[in-house]
C-alpha cells in the first residue's frame, strides 16, 4: 500500500471515529476505501452477469470526503482490463465540494464483465457516441444503431423509430380509457372514452456520449379536457437498439365518476413482409416463448415441407413459395391468418393467450399459465419491434396486445392495466359508519385503529411509476434470445459496489456489513435474516401484489384467522409505518443480497408514489397505514419523508426518485394546508407562517432528510439554510430536542420555544430522526446541535431520575424502548461511555415493544381447511417491531458492537 494511502487512510479513520463507529469498524472502512481511492472500487453485477444488457445500465458509486476532487473523471475497466466507454455524473457532494455520490452509464458494446474497476482516469469513448439533436418541433436521438424522433407538441410520444433506413414502431402514444361509472352492477351500459397523450413539453436532459435522457410531460386529452398528468422519460445508449422507459402519472379525477378502464401505451409496427413470413411472439412462465406467424403453415394436412416449417418456427424466412408443395402454395389464402393476439394478465397467478383473425370474429384461446414474463413481438425476419413491462404479473391486472398484425400496419400496445379486467375502482371503501364527529371518530380509531375522516380517504393526488422496455430489432428473435429479453425486463441489470465499499465511503449513517465474528454476533445476524426472509416469503404466499399494492406488506397479524389484518383500520397496509423501508434498505447495504435490493426497491417505487400526495390541497404529505393506501385522515410528512427514498436515488441515480425527492423540499408548506393535531386541537386552527407549530422530532425529521439531500445534491440553496438553521435554533432552545414542538418560521426554517417545556413521544425518533441526526452530526460537526441530541439519546430510556434532573420532570412511561436503544448506543459511542453501551445492550436485549432476546425466532407452517391456501406463520411477528428491532440490532452492532458479550 502506497504512502498515500496510509495517510489518507489515517485520515478516513480519524473522520470514521468521529461518527461514533466502534473502533473496529471505524479502522476497517478508513483502510479498505483508503485503497479504493487510489486503486479503484470493484464492482459487479446484482444478479450476476446478465445475458442481455436491455438497453444499457446506470448505477450509483460513494466516495468518502475529500477523497475525489468535484472535477475529477473516472475510467470503467472490465475483469480482463478492456477499457469500457462510460458516462459519469455527479449526483451528491460533500460539504468540502468533493464527490459524495456519482453516477455511471455503461451501454451494449463492451459485452457484459464479471466484474468491473472503477477508478479516477480518463473515460474510453464509444465507438459512436450517441447523438442528440434538436430538429425544429422534433427532438432527434441516435445511438448509432437506431434512431428515435419525439415530438415537442402533439398526441405522439415517438413519431418514429427506425434501423437503417427502415422504420420499425412509429405513433408512440400513451391511451387511456375512462368510464363514468364503475359498471358494477347488471343494469344499463356503460360508455367508454378513449383519451390520448398530449405532449406539453420535452426536457433533454442528458445527451451523451454513452447515455440520453428525454423527459416527456403531458396529459391525456379527450376532446376538451386533460386529466392524468403524465411525465415519460425515453433512456438510450450509444450502440443499443433498446429504449427504456419510465412512466409515472398521477390520478387527478374524481373517484366517483372517473374510472380508469385501460392505461398503457401504444405503437403502430409497419407490416411488409408475406403474412407467413410475420411472426408473434410472447415470454410466457419462466423462459417459455409463445412463437407464431400470422400465417400459420405447420400442422397442416397438407405439408408445404420441413424447410418451410422450420424456418417459421425458428422466426427465419421461409423459402420462396414457388418451392413448397403446391397443394399448399397454390392456395395459401384457404390458411386463416391470425391479425389479432392478446396476452392478458388479470391475477398474479394466471395469465391468459387468445387470438382472432380480425375484428367482428371470435376469439380463440391459445394456452394460459402462471406468470408471463411481460414481453411481446410483431415483426418479421427483415425487422420487428418487441415491447415488455417490468413487474408485469406483479402489478396486474396487465395485458399485451398485438392487433391488425395481417393488415399494413399492426398495434403493439403495453397496457399497465388492462381493459378486460373492469373498471379501476378507487373509491373509499365505507361510508363512515356514523363517524361524524372528531370524538366519534377517536372513538372509531380506539377500536379499529383506522383513522376516518369524511373526505379524507382520497385517492386525488396518488401516482404511480411503471417500467417498459422497447427494442427496434433487425430480425426476429430467436425463442431462446427473446427468453433472455424477456429476463431483461423482469430484472434489469444493476451494477453495484460491495458493502465493504459503501461501508468505507461513510454514506448513510450507522452500520456495518454483516459480521458473525463472535457466537452472540452471529445469533443476531440469525435473527435479522429470518425477519428479512419471513417478511419476504409473506408477499408471495399472501398475494401481496396488484398495480396500486406491490411494494408494500402489511402491519400486523391476525392469529385467529391466520391472515394479516388486511381489513382492519390501521392494521392493513403499512405504508412506511415504522420505517420499514430504512430497515430493508439498511438490510441491503450490509448484505449485498440481491433480493434484499428488490425487496427495497419495490417499496420505495410503491410508498413514494401511492402513498404520497403529488398534487392537491395535501401535496407533499403521505397517508397512514390502512386499508387503502390513501385511505386514512392522517396525512403526516413523516410517511412522505425523503429519507425513504434516498437510497434508491443514490444507489441507481434514478430520476424519477430524484424527483419526488426535490418536491419535498418545500414540503414544510403542508403544514398551512392541515392541522395536524385538529382532532384534539380546542381553539381555531389559524396558521401563522411565521410561528407554525410543528414538532422538534417527527415532523422537523422528515423536513430535514428532503433538505439534507438537495443540499447533498447542490439544489436549491434554501435546503441548506433551513437545514442548518433548524439544527441551530433547535440546540438552542430550553431541553432542544425534549420539547418536542416549537414555533417554526416557514421562511427560514428557524425555531423559537413555544409553550411545551417537556414532551418526549414513542414515535418521535423512529421516522428517520435518529439516522439523519447521525448524519448532519458527521457532516457539520455543529456541536451545539450534537450535544441537545446526545441529550435525548441518553435520556429516553434514562431513569425518571435523570430525566427530572436534566429537563425538570420525568418522560413518564414511553414505549418502543428496544427501538431506543439505538440512540443510547449513539451516546456510548459518541461519549465513549462503556456503561451507556452495556445499557444499551440490555434495553436491545429485554425487546420492549420488540423481540426480547428469549423470544424463538421461527415460524409454523398451516395447511388445510384451516386457511385457504398453505402459508408460514409467525404470530409474533408485526411490519413496526421488525423494522425496529432491525433498525435497532444494525446501529448497535456498529455502534457498540465491541461491547457485546460474546
Amino acid at each position: 500500500m502506497s504512502r498515500r494511502t496510509l495517510i489518507k487512510g489515517a485520515v478516513l479513520a480519524g473522520a470514521a471515529g468521529q461518527m461514533g463507529w466502534s473502533a473496529g469498524t471505524a479502522q476497517a472502512a478508513a483502510t479498505y476505501e483508503a485503497g479504493a481511492a487510489d486503486e479503484g472500487v470493484r464492482l459487479t453485477w446484482l444478479e450476476g452477469v446478465p445475458r442481455v444488457l436491455a438497453a444499457g445500465a446506470t448505477w450509483g458509486v460513494p466516495w468518502p470526503r475529500g477523497t475525489m476532487p468535484r472535477t475529477q473523471s473516472f475510467a470503467l475497466q472490465t475483469a480482463a482490463g478492456q477499457q469500457v466507454p462510460v458516462q459519469t455524473w455527479a449526483t451528491a457532494y460533500w460539504p468540502d465540494g468533493s464527490l459524495k455520490w456519482t453516477a455511471h452509464a455503461i451501454g451494449p458494446e463492451v459485452a457484459p464483465s464479471e466484474y468491473y474497476v472503477l477508478g479516477p482516469g480518463s473515460p474510453a469513448a464509444p465507438a459512436k457516441a450517441i447523438a442528440v439533436r434538436n430538429a425544429g418541433n422534433e427532438v432527434e436521438v441516435d445511438t448509432g444503431v437506431i434512431k428515435c424522433r419525439i415530438p415537442r407538441k402533439g398526441n405522439r410520444l415517438v413519431s418514429a423509430i427506425a434501423r437503417g433506413d427502415r422504420e420499425i414502431a412509429r405513433n408512440g402514444r400513451l391511451v387511456c380509457l375512462r368510464q363514468g361509472d364503475a359498471g358494477d352492477d347488471e343494469t344499463g351500459s356503460v360508455k367508454v372514452e378513449r383519451f390520448e397523450s398530449q405532449t406539453d413539453k420535452v426536457v433533454v436532459e442528458q445527451s451523451g456520449p454513452v447515455r440520453a435522457v428525454i423527459r416527456i410531460e403531458g396529459g391525456h386529452r379527450h376532446g376538451g379536457r386533460s386529466w392524468l398528468p403524465f411525465v415519460v422519460r425515453l433512456y438510450l445508449y450509444a450502440g443499443s437498439d433498446g429504449i427504456r422507459a419510465a412512466h409515472s402519472f398521477v390520478f387527478d379525477g374524481n373517484e366517483k365518476k372517473d374510472f380508469i378502464r385501460g392505461l398503457g401505451i401504444r405503437f403502430e409496427v409497419p407490416m411488409r413482409d408475406a403474412l407467413h413470413d410475420r411472426h408473434i411472439r410472447f415470454a410466457g412462465q419462466g423462459d417459455g416463448v409463445l412463437s407464431e406467424a400470422v400465417r400459420g403453415v405447420t400442422g397442416l394436412r397438407r405439408d408445404p415441407g420441413a424447410a418451410v416449417r422450420q424456418a417459421q418456427v425458428t422466426g427465419q424466412a421461409t423459402p420462396p413459395v414457388a418451392t413448397w408443395d403446391s397443394r399448399v402454395s397454390s392456395r395459401l389464402e384457404l390458411i386463416p391468418a391470425f391479425g389479432d393476439y392478446s396476452l392478458r394478465q388479470l391475477s398474479a397467478d394466471g395469465f391468459q393467450i387468445r387470438k382472432r383473425t380480425r375484428p367482428g370474429h371470435g376469439w380463440i384461446e391459445v394456452n394460459s399459465g402462471g406468470r408471463a414474463g411481460g414481453l411481446g413481438y410483431v415483426g418479421s425476419p427483415s425487422g420487428g419491434f418487441a415491447f415488455g413491462l417490468r413487474n408485469f404479473w406483479q402489478l396486474h391486472p396487465t395485458q399485451l396486445d398485438i392487433r391488425g398484425a395481417a393488415g399494413d400496419v399492426a398495434e403493439a400496445t403495453v397496457w399497465l392495466w388492462s381493459p378486460d379486467a373492469g373498471a379501476m375502482d378507487l373509491r373509499f371503501y365505507h361510508d363512515g359508519m356514523g363517524q361524524d364527529t372528531y370524538p366519534e371518530q377517536l372513538e372509531g380509531l380506539e377500536i379499529t385503529y383506522e383513522d376516518y375522516e369524511p373526505g379524507f380517504g382520497t385517492p386525488y393526488g396518488i401516482a404511480r411509476t411503471s417500467e417498459l422496455m422497447f427494442w427496434a430489432l433487425d430480425a426476429t428473435p430467436t425463442a431462446e434470445r427473446l427468453a433472455d429479453m424477456a429476463g431483461a425486463v423482469r430484472t434489469p441489470p444493476l451494477v453495484v459496489a460491495p458493502p465493504s465499499h459503501l461501508h468505507g465511503a461513510r454514506v448513510f449513517g450507522d452500520w456495518s456489513p454483516v459480521d458473525r465474528s463472535t457466537p452472540a454476533k452471529a445469533a443476531i445476524e440469525d435473527r435479522l435474516d429470518f425477519l428479512f426472509d419471513y417478511h419476504s416469503k409473506q408477499v408471495e404466499q399472501r398475494s401481496w401484489y396488484g398495480f396500486w399494492n406491490y411494494g408494500d406488506i402489511m402491519h400486523t397479524y391476525d392469529k385467529d384467522r391466520h391472515t394479516w389484518c388486511y381489513d382492519v383500520g390501521g392494521y392493513a397496509w403499512d405504508n412506511s409505518e415504522l420505517s420499514t423501508d430504512l430497515w430493508l434498505w439498511y438490510h441491503y447495504l450490509r448484505t449485498g443480497k440481491a433480493e434484499a435490493f428488490r425487496f427495497a426497491e419495490a417499496m420505495s417505487r410503491h410508498t413514494g408514489e401511492v402513498d404520497v400526495y403529488h398534487l392537491g390541497k395535501w401535496r407533499d404529505l403521505g397517508t397512514r397505514h390502512g386499508v387503502q393506501h390513501w385511505g386514512d385522515s392522517a396525512k403526516q410528512v413523516r410517511i412522505s419523508n425523503a429519507g425513504y427514498r434516498r437510497f434508491l436515488y443514490f444507489l441507481t441515480a434514478d430520476e424519477r426518485a430524484g424527483d419526488l425527492l426535490r418536491d419535498l423540499v418545500d414540503s414544510d408548506r403542508s403544514f398551512l394546508a392541515l392541522d395536524p393535531i385538529r382532532k384534539i386541537r380546542t381553539g381555531p386552527y389559524e396558521p401563522d407562517p411565521h410561528a407554525l407549530g410543528v414538532g422538534t422530532c417527527t415532523d422537523w425529521g422528515a423536513l430535514a432528510l428532503a433538505w439534507l439531500t438537495e443540499w447533498e445534491r447542490g439544489g436549491d440553496p434554501i435546503a441548506r439554510t433551513k437545514l442548518l438553521n433548524g439544527m441551530r435554533t433547535i440546540a438552542a432552545m430550553p431541553n432542544g430536542f425534549i420539547r418536542g414542538s416549537g414555533w417554526y418560521d416557514l421562511d427560514d426554517g428557524t425555531f423559537r420555544p413555544d409553550d411545551t417545556a417537556v414532551d418526549v413521544g414513542a414515535l418521535g425518533a423512529v421516522f428517520g430522526l435518529v439516522e439523519l441526526c447521525s448524519e448532519v452530526i458527521s457532516l457539520t460537526g455543529d456541536e451545539a446541535f450534537t450535544k441537545a441530541w446526545l441529550q435525548y439519546c441518553r435520556l429516553y430510556n434514562g431513569t425518571a431520575a435523570e430525566q427530572q434532573a436534566e429537563t425538570g420532570q420525568s418522560f413518564g412511561s414511553l414505549n418502543l424502548r428496544q427501538a431506543h436503544s439505538r440512540l443510547t448506543a449513539y451516546a456510548a459511542a459518541k461519549l465513549g461511555d462503556a456503561g451507556l453501551a452495556a445499557r444499551a445492550w440490555k434495553e436491545f436485549d429485554t425487546g420492549h415493544a420488540g423481540y426480547p432476546k428469549s423470544l424463538r425466532f421461527t415460524s409454523v407452517h398451516v395447511e388445510g381447511p384451516k386457511v385457504l391456501k398453505p402459508i408460514d406463520e409467525a404470530t409474533f411477528a408485526s411490519a413496526n417491531a421488525s423494522a425496529q428491532y432491525g433498525l435497532a440490532a444494525i446501529q448497535c452492532l456498529a455502534l457498540v458492537g465491541d461491547h457485546l458479550a460474546s
